[in-house]
């Protein structure tokens, strides 16, 4: 993802447990007396998280039998802040975006617009990927599903320094595989951006557009928007926070525009609750067929295995656009998000006992949507908690991100000794250029080195020196003391031919040549 969300060397592990479940048998139909009598365990664990501090806010929904049977928000918008969190609040989803818009995908299908099964090149004949067969093969499902071979980082580093949708997309094709194509798994935002956009390609509109006149308004979801510049107009909205030391703040923004199929939808316990009730009564909403339920079907299939999830040991597997698994409590669709500048979100639905969840929090990390679904779900089929399901997903939050961070302060907390003088900073200064990350412009000034990247340089870091060729830049706001990498290669004129920007590197296409001013 861009700046301000989970990182890719943070993905690699996150994204085989967002959203996951346990192996187990079928689900059966529950009465509404035990979906009823769960609620006042689950009202009382949410109001315990804010209360604690926890999560500084929360908003809830439970469907059952295609009713809102539960509907309420904890805690505040933004910490420090007296306005709270309601059931229209809105809220940045991440990456639960991505069933939504499946299910936008799905209304198209069902209309006949495309198949799942159209070629990217057949709808946009522009979009490229790095090999000529997968380019000319590649269709909306293998996107949906993650199987084209794009690695999971494609496009996020390139959109932390601020380059625009259209360049990110174009950018796509200078990413060598991960993997051949159709043959691998990897959890990919532009991947399936770029999906969504060629489906949109037929309409004639955006697909911000196409989302509101084929989901959001025929379901009546009036505060749901895939635009940034809608949800920060909104009033009623809650702010990302995230712990740098001091407690829950709001301390980073987070503009999600260049991937909002896949990340950037803002939207509402309410109106999310509307979209539960489509899914759960296979396209049909208010007593009327709203999408085919083949169309929408299609979604919920489990295609790409997604290994075993560390929590619960189930074999997870992914649809398109939903995690697909056999959990404890039978078959369920669901789907996490997650920005790292403070956001996680999650649904949950279980089809064949037509109910779900959903759970929306304004802070990063945290294991609190998880474990309030699973501690719910028990509560409703069992009766009891299996597990204590909190502290579980949140140790498993704390262990992914935590050491990593720490990991990284380590490796460079001291110079090696005895270290080595840099050269003179006019050795390093000057313009680097490669065809992905685009101009990075090292400019010396007091004593110091900035590194200025992105659109006209607006993405600028300080550099700090570390030891002779290699400077450290701090490029997460959202961790503003975990250190990246800034290596230069000295040449035979002893001025730096190239430098590598380790934070651009996870594709190996963060090193730059120096290129003539």
């Amino acid at each position: 993802m861009g700046r301000g969300t989970i990182r890719a060397w943070q993905w690699a592990a996150a994204a085989a447990v967002l959203g996951a479940g346990c192996a187990g048998a079928l689900a059966e139909p529950v009465s509404r007396d035990k979906v009823m009598a769960a609620l006042p365990r689950l009202e009382a664990m949410a109001q315990q998280l804010v209360t604690s501090r926890a999560v500084p806010g929360l908003a809830i929904a439970v469907v059952h039998e295609d009713e809102v049977v539960y509907l309420r928000g904890f805690g505040l918008r933004e910490a420090g802040k007296a306005e709270t969190v309601d059931p229209d609040t809105v809220f940045q989803i991440a990456s639960l975006s991505k069933p939504v818009s499946a299910t936008v995908v799905a209304a198209l299908v069902s209309s006949g617009v495309l198949g799942w099964d159209a070629k990217i090149a057949d709808l946009d004949p522009a979009f490229r990927l790095y090999e000529a067969y997968p380019s000319a093969e590649v269709t909306v499902r293998d996107l949906f599903a993650h199987r084209s071979g794009l690695p999971g980082s494609a496009g996020n580093d390139i959109e932390e320094i601020g380059f625009d949708r259209d360049t990110v997309m174009h950018r796509l094709r200078l990413v060598p595989p991960s993997s051949s194509f159709r043959a691998g798994y990897a959890y990919s935002n532009a991947g399936l951006t770029a999906g969504a956009l060629a489906a949109a390609k037929p309409t004639g509109l955006s697909w911000e557009a196409v989302a509101e006149t084929r989901l959001f308004q025929p379901l009546g979801m009036m505060s749901t928007s895939a635009r940034h510049a809608d949800f920060v107009a909104r009033a009623d909205r809650a702010a990302l926070h995230v712990d740098i030391g001091d407690g829950w703040e709001a301390k980073v923004t987070r503009d999600a525009d260049v991937q909002a199929p896949a990340g950037g939808v803002s939207s509402s316990a309410r109106d999310l609750a509307q979209w539960m009730r489509l899914e759960l009564a296979n396209g049909e909403w208010n007593g009327q067929r709203r999408i085919g339920a083949d169309a929408l079907a299609a979604t919920h299939e489990p295609l790409m295995s997604r290994g075993k999830n560390p929590v619960t040991g189930a074999t997870t597997f992914y649809g398109l656009g939903w995690n697909v698994e056999f959990g404890r409590h039978g078959l369920s669709w669901g789907h996490a998000g997650a920005f790292s500048a403070g956001a996680r979100t999650l649904v949950q639905l279980y089809p064949d006992a037509s109910l779900g969840i959903l759970v929306l929090a304004n802070a990063f990390p945290t294991g609190a949507p998880e474990g309030l679904a699973d501690s719910y779900f028990d509560w409703v089929f069992d009766g009891s908690l299996r597990q204590d399901w909190l502290g579980a997903w949140n140790g498993l939050f704390a262990s992914l991100f935590g050491p990593a961070i720490e990991a990284a302060k380590a490796a460079y907390a001291e110079p090696p000794q005895p270290s080595t003088p840099a050269l003179p900073l006019s050795a390093y200064a000057g313009r680097y250029r490669n065809a992905y990350v685009g101009d990075a412009v090292l400019a010396e000034a007091d004593g110091k080195l900035t590194l200025s990247l992105g659109p006209e340089g607006r993405h600028r870091l300080p550099l700090t020196h570390f030891d002779r060729d290699q400077f450290l830049a701090y490029a997460a706001p959202e961790m503003p003391d975990m250190p990246s990498a800034i290596r230069f290669a000295i040449g035979p004129t002893g001025k730096a031919e190239a430098v590598t920007i380790e934070f651009l590197d996870d594709n190996h296409l963060g090193t730059l040549v120096r290129v003539a001013d």
